[in-house]
């Protein structure tokens, strides 16, 4: 067979890519295997004996047993209600803000770009008491909305800039042809500039899934009722009755992790897409 220098040259760069891939994989995955393989063991065995690689009995039994002591049926009901509101909302929301940005004059945009940076900065704890007495004054407090609420300021300004990135890197001619036309604001926003940002907002949806799906204080800070608490509070009970139970505790922190990854599954082939685009990976 001929000789092909180029293929043989990419080869170690290549390999080397794989290499790093499978061990980012390991890193990743290994705390996953871990928690899975420890909630199929046995309840009562010897914390030494759940060392063990592989448990020498299964018991899948553990997953209706955190149900029913924690109450994470309810809770998985309540975690949902938030994130099918509030994903949604948060990519309106910050793709909106984030287009209007980079509509603006240079300066007005890198002025609102700085205060964004601020208030990224700004640590969350500040905000805990003045949003605390916001909410009691709307009568929010003891609400599921009181979750929700943040995605009506696009959750975070990182999303906001995300999107400013995305909307910038699209040529004004394009923007400029469409307002030509006869097109609105808000018609080129939603006919030309999100379709151009899919895997942005595919990305920024998936961030605020994990953000919403498991937030643990704002639901001890603004809800009072055990019924309305959501998932990361229910594994804090199911901590909190049975803290030496491990194939317990794994179990429900399985509960919790599942969903995280199937969305990501689902929309890793979107969330990608740009890189392979700017050919930083395969196709």
């Amino acid at each position: 067979m001929p000789n092909r220098p180029g293929r043989h040259l990419r080869w170690p760069r290549d390999g080397g890519r794989v290499l790093v891939a499978c061990a980012a994989a390991a890193l990743f995955l290994a705390p996953i295997a871990f928690m899975l393989m420890t909630s199929l063991r046995q309840i009562g065995v010897p914390l030494s004996r759940q060392l063990e690689l592989f448990p020498q009995s299964s018991s899948w039994g553990n997953y209706p047993a955190a149900f029913d002591l924690a109450g994470m049926g309810q809770s998985a009901l309540n975690s949902a209600f938030v994130v099918v509101l509030a994903v949604p909302l948060t990519i309106v929301v910050a793709s909106l803000a984030g287009f209007a940005m980079s509509q603006l004059p240079q300066r007005a945009r890198l002025a609102l770009t700085f205060i964004s940076f601020a208030v990224l900065m700004t640590p969350v704890t500040a905000v805990w008491l003045p949003r605390f007495v916001l909410f009691k004054e709307v009568g929010l407090l003891d609400s599921r909305l009181a979750l929700v609420a943040p995605a009506l300021g696009g959750t975070s300004p990182f999303f906001v800039l995300l999107f400013l990135w995305t909307f910038l890197r699209v040529p004004s001619d394009v923007y400029e042809s469409a307002r030509l036309d006869g097109a609105g604001a808000l018609r080129v926003w939603a006919g030309i500039a999100m379709p151009l940002a899919r895997p942005t907002s595919v990305a920024v949806g998936m961030l605020a899934f994990v953000a919403y799906w498991g937030n643990f204080i704002d639901p001890l800070l603004y809800l009072r009722s055990r019924e309305k608490m959501t998932l990361p509070y229910a594994l804090q009970v199911l901590f909190q009755l049975e803290a030496t139970n491990w194939p317990l505790l794994m179990a429900g922190a399985v509960l919790i992790t599942v969903p995280v990854l199937l969305v990501f599954v689902v929309a890793q082939r979107s969330f990608l897409q740009r890189f392979r685009e700017q050919g930083w990976l395969g196709r």
